[in-house]
């Protein structure tokens, strides 16, 4: 597989698929530059090696008809400053070819919001999947989705990747592109080069013991994630939400906690799976429960089995707290993927806080290699400044959760020919 630190973009034109998905307000202002910083790296090797640059990325979901809101043309000016070069904007991403052909080395063209084209998921614009005709507009518009890949394809002489959060679908400019290009020619950025090497470094060279915490409010949103992990941790951490239908189904009164009936025959086997495996499952012992879903409810710690009614658990609690810390400061392999507690609420958000400082500690003291994804569990170490304290954060939730439950990710399979 050609590497993106072997390759010479001297006098090619590369095209670059970034996720420049990234929040505004409400007057088209960026609110946070991250995604775009994070592609800095590769995008200034191809203009530093001589090559003409082609930027292609989504914004948000305006499910394939052109909408103002979601332009890209919003984020010319920030991309320009921070690549220090000017970028040229092409308004309609799939009639640029001269616009691409006219550019030269050195130079920087950003293409329109590629999903103002139904093509570039490859799903029916407007028909309903219960409609008897979806299945043959689907099929259409899976033609019609490689039609689409081979335009953006011919403008630039080689293909780079840098777009892990998109990284779980097969669309048109993240994985059916490089059907157009050929293996000496596509490539991974460096961004997803360090996402796809934090992942194998949990999941195929782990050192042990190896911790895996699993939080968030529901099981169903993690079940084949959890299920994966028991055949490669020692230990499972589950907290947050989720916990609770684990402590239902062994018979625990849980209140008016968040859980899910349906779930828990899962839950049982999960139990039953991590003791037949020999892997340490971990709940919470008690919880810091509130007398409704907001900040400044009354707050009271009760046993985790014995939850009042009128009450729910909120946030992990300092003996369940005080479990976790010694079996994260004993790991030499971390995952945590998930909160702990209501972390939007700061009278909740105390768990999840002291989980990112545990994780912080063991790689900064012990060793340990702490991979952090999802979105609570990054805004956690952003919040208490222990991103640089952990071995890797993860821009991809959705990507890092398919690739945690062991499912191939389309956008890395394209560019190593999997």
């Amino acid at each position: 597989m050609m590497t993106i630190d072997k390759f010479n973009f001297a006098g090619k034109k590369a095209i670059v698929r970034v996720d420049f998905n990234v929040p505004l307000d409400e007057n088209g202002k960026i609110t946070d530059d991250t995604r775009i910083r994070g592609a800095l790296p590769t995008l200034k090797k191809i203009l530093a090696d001589g090559g003409a640059l082609i930027i292609m990325s989504h914004m948000g979901k305006p499910k394939g008809k052109v909408n103002a809101k979601y332009s890209l043309s919003q984020v010319v000016d920030a991309v320009s400053e921070k690549l220090g070069v000017k970028v040229q904007f092409a308004p309609d991403c799939a009639k640029a070819s001269d616009a691409a052909a006219a550019l030269k080395p050195g130079e920087v063209l950003l293409l329109e919001n590629l999903r103002f084209y139904g093509e570039e998921e490859g799903k029916p614009v407007g028909i309903d999947k219960e409609d008897p005709a979806y299945d043959a507009a689907k099929k259409e518009m899976k033609a019609k989705q490689k039609d689409f890949a081979k335009t953006l394809a011919s403008y630039a002489d080689c293909y780079v990747n840098d777009a892990f959060g998109t990284a779980h679908r097969k669309h048109a400019s993240t994985a059916v592109i490089a059907d157009y290009f050929d293996a000496d020619n596509k490539m991974l950025g460096y961004l997803m080069e360090k996402e796809v090497n934090a992942i194998d470094n949990v999941l195929k060279n782990a050192k042990h013991p190896f911790t895996a915490i699993i939080g968030g409010s529901k099981v169903s949103s993690k079940l084949a994630v959890i299920k994966n992990l028991l055949d490669k941790v020692d230990n499972l951490i589950i907290g947050g939400g989720m916990g609770f239908t684990f402590i239902k189904a062994q018979g625990g009164k849980i209140g008016d906690s968040l859980h899910e009936d349906d779930l828990m025959p899962e839950a049982l086997n999960v139990i039953a799976a991590a003791k037949e495996k020999g892997v340490n499952l971990s709940l919470s012992v008690a919880t810091v429960a509130g007398d409704k879903f907001a900040n400044d409810a009354n707050r009271q710690t009760v046993d985790i089995y014995n939850i009042p009614d009128g009450w729910e658990g909120m946030d992990a609690s300092d003996e369940s707290l005080a479990n976790w810390k010694e079996i994260i400061m004993q790991s030499k392999t971390i995952l945590w993927n998930g909160p702990v507690g209501v972390f939007e609420f700061e009278n909740f958000a105390h768990g999840t806080g002291e989980i990112a400082k545990y994780v912080a500690e063991a790689t900064q003291k012990n060793g340990a290699y702490s991979l952090v994804g999802g979105g609570d569990s990054v805004a956690a170490v952003n919040k208490f400044g222990l991103a640089d304290k952990v071995s890797y954060v993860s821009t991809g939730g959705g990507a890092m959760l398919e690739a945690i439950e062991g499912k191939t990710l389309p956008g890395v399979a394209a560019i190593k020919g999997e």
